[in-house]
């Protein structure tokens, strides 16, 4: 599918699409949290929901049948709503703590900006996060060299990924003319479906996100090959979803968008 003809905005993921490269922060609170509960999930179970309103991960996490059996074994009962009260109420403090230390912005990213402002598109962002949580992350992100014309966090709108709420509030903040001028940029499955909901053209980033879930570092201790495989079958699955374009990183978008068919707002 051709990018949009008269493009006019961006909106970017957060964590694992333009900060926190393979997405860590968010994944080890959520197995931190249900440490403290005695039962333990894996790195790939607090991954699977990534993208969605962090009190709607925990409880889908709950609901995994692994997960929710070790429940019972351990609490001798079914999880219940106020344990995903209480597991989020501790969730957002820790993870208050982690983004501290975990927001850096994925190389590029500064650059990728610069060269869509220079073309008049505008900027947008979309999170899973609540303010409380972005504004940890957002000053941190200021100060290395990315700042988004807009933020619009989980616990701003009706309803998180995949709804298409975050970002035709973000389109429309931007004032962008319709949600066909606009490109979802992110590195989840919610994601890439929340940006198809809105009517907007996709773009997924399948190295320094969620899919993969590697540091910077672990990514280079990769031998070629490996990482070529579990790229491959990263972006063949993106496609599957629905994905118009798959991205190594954002990096990356200014030599997909350039050259094509679109003109400048």
């Amino acid at each position: 599918m051709p990018i949009p003809y008269r493009l006019q905005a961006v909106l970017f993921d957060w964590a694992g699409t333009t900060v926190d490269f393979g997405s860590r922060a968010p994944a080890q609170v959520f197995v931190e949290i249900f440490q403290r509960r005695g039962v333990g999930i894996t790195v790939a179970e607090a991954r699977e929901p990534m993208g969605r309103a962090k009190r709607e991960h925990i409880a889908l996490v709950l609901g995994m049948p692994r997960v929710s059996a070790e429940w019972q074994r351990v609490h001798g009962r079914p999880a219940t709503d106020a344990d995903v009260t209480a597991m989020y109420e501790d969730f957002l403090p820790l993870q208050k703590s982690v983004l501290a230390q975990g927001s850096d912005v994925i190389a590029g990213i500064p650059d990728a900006v610069a060269w869509l402002r220079q073309r008049n598109i505008r900027i947008g962002s979309t999170t899973g996060y609540t303010r409380e949580l972005m504004n940890v992350v957002a000053p941190l992100a200021a100060r290395q060299g990315y700042v988004p014309d807009v933020i619009v966090c989980s616990d701003e709108v009706s309803a998180g990924r995949p709804a298409p709420w975050l970002n035709l509030r973000a389109a429309a903040e931007l004032r962008t003319d319709s949600p066909a001028n606009v490109l979802v940029v992110d590195d989840t499955p919610v994601g890439i479906e929340a940006g198809k909901v809105a009517g907007m053209l996709t773009v997924a980033v399948s190295l320094t996100g969620n899919a993969l879930g590697l540091s910077h570092a672990e990514v280079c201790g990769l031998a070629a090959d490996d990482l070529n495989r579990r790229l491959l079958k990263i972006e063949q699955d993106f496609r599957g979803m629905g994905a118009d374009h798959v991205i190594t990183s954002v990096a990356e978008l200014p030599e997909l968008l350039r050259g094509a068919p679109f003109h400048l707002s």
